[in-house]
């Protein structure tokens, strides 16, 4: 038995007496996210495009890889990853990262009221991977680069104002970021099997240029308290920045990062977990670990990117598994919400909810054809729940 699954074996004997606290807005439990049925149902057979949704909800295509959107010039790029919505006057703005290792950068697809696609635009450009990132509550988009020493940058989603690279948020394989208004900072995640979890202090909020990056130092275990410690050489040269604190909590690669009502929840694919920081409380504990379903089969697998909508629900897509978007409820029940069939070749990458909460958007990565080339970004509407 090798060391993870060792790990792994041990706190599933012992996980109903150490999982305290909450989930989300207050809904208490006592051990990580159970399999059950979600609030919107069973999945229904496959739609046109491929994708399995519970009664209700219908789904679209809005870009292609290497094709022009619809309704305008624009040549939508390869390997779409994380993503993120922002108002736009009556309408909205979805930005989506490129994870091309030449290229990379980031573009956007701009809505009118009625949801009408009425422009496609490059916002970032001659970047490495760009993965996930996160929004800021100053209405930008931070595309974070997943190679080692990468960098954040700073982008308009309008394309207005040109991209700057942040510098001062450390130079590492960046994952995600969420920012934290009443903290005032900037959570990120690193992707590596000995990565570690970060924030960002700004010199002044809503200016990235300078500031102070930190890391979560903690025990080894699956639950316990925390604290933060400066990172001496955020630009992570010679040594890098997940070796330079003693006593850093190691994660088994970074992925999604989400933050909402004083609590910051994190994915790691190495580990198939869902991590949840209590920040009034200084404390850390599991919301999701496949390896603790004890009814039944796991219904998560290959946790990556994570969004949160306004009932409190975790919106979590897979990386392999059987290409599903899976709900955490506040109920600590973990189901499908979603299934992409005929792309077992791809990834779910850039969930993110239009600002009204209506309508979600994600891609598929790879698309049917397993090549970066093939990417494929969707909007799935309907009833989604406004209260838990």
């Amino acid at each position: 038995m090798d060391r993870r699954n060792f790990l792994r074996g041990a706190v599933f004997g012992t996980s109903a007496a150490v999982f305290g606290g909450t989930l989300m807005h207050g809904a208490a439990y006592a051990a990580p996210a159970q399999n059950g049925t979600g609030p919107y149902g069973g999945l229904l057979a496959a739609d046109a495009n491929g994708i399995m949704l519970p009664s209700g909800f219908t789904s679209r295509v809005i870009a292609r890889s290497g094709r022009t959107v619809s309704g305008t010039s624009y040549t939508w790029h390869g390997a779409p990853d994380g993503g993120a919505c922002f108002a736009d006057g009556t309408g909205w703005i979805y930005v989506s990262n490129s994870e091309l290792a030449t290229g990379g950068g980031a573009s956007a697809v701009k809505f009118n009221a009625s949801g009408s696609v009425t422009g496609a635009y490059r916002v970032l450009s001659n970047t490495r991977n760009n993965c996930a990132g996160g929004a800021t509550p100053w209405n930008t988009w931070l595309s974070c680069e997943e190679v080692s020493r990468g960098y954040v940058y700073e982008t308009d989603p309008w394309g207005a104002k040109a991209a700057v690279r942040r510098g001062a948020m450390g130079q590492f394989k960046h994952e995600a970021a969420a920012a934290d208004p009443v903290r005032k900072v900037i959570y990120m995640t690193e992707d590596e099997s000995d990565g570690c979890f970060y924030r960002f202090i700004p010199a002044t909020w809503g200016d990235l240029s300078s500031g102070t990056l930190q890391v979560l130092v903690a025990g080894t275990g699956t639950t316990g308290s925390f604290t933060w410690t400066n990172v001496p050489d955020p630009d992570g040269s010679p040594t890098y920045t997940r070796d330079q604190v003693s006593g850093a909590k190691i994660f088994n690669g970074g992925e999604g990062c989400h933050y909402a009502s004083d609590t910051v929840w994190f994915t790691t694919k190495g580990d198939n977990r869902v991590w949840r920081l209590n920040l009034r409380s200084s404390t850390y504990e599991l919301a999701y670990d496949d390896s603790l379903v004890t009814n039944g089969s796991a219904p998560l697998t290959g946790v990556d990117n994570v969004t949160g909508s306004s009932s409190g629900d975790l919106f979590v897509a897979e990386d392999g598994g059987n290409m599903e978007i899976c709900v955490i409820t506040p109920a600590e029940v973990v189901a499908p919400f979603l299934r992409v069939t005929g792309q077992s070749g791809s990834e779910i990458t850039g969930p993110a909810f239009s600002p009204d909460g209506k309508r979600l958007y994600f891609s598929s990565q790879r698309g049917t054809s397993g090549s970066s080339s093939g990417g494929i970004t969707y909007e799935v509407t309907g009833p989604f729940r406004t209260t838990a």
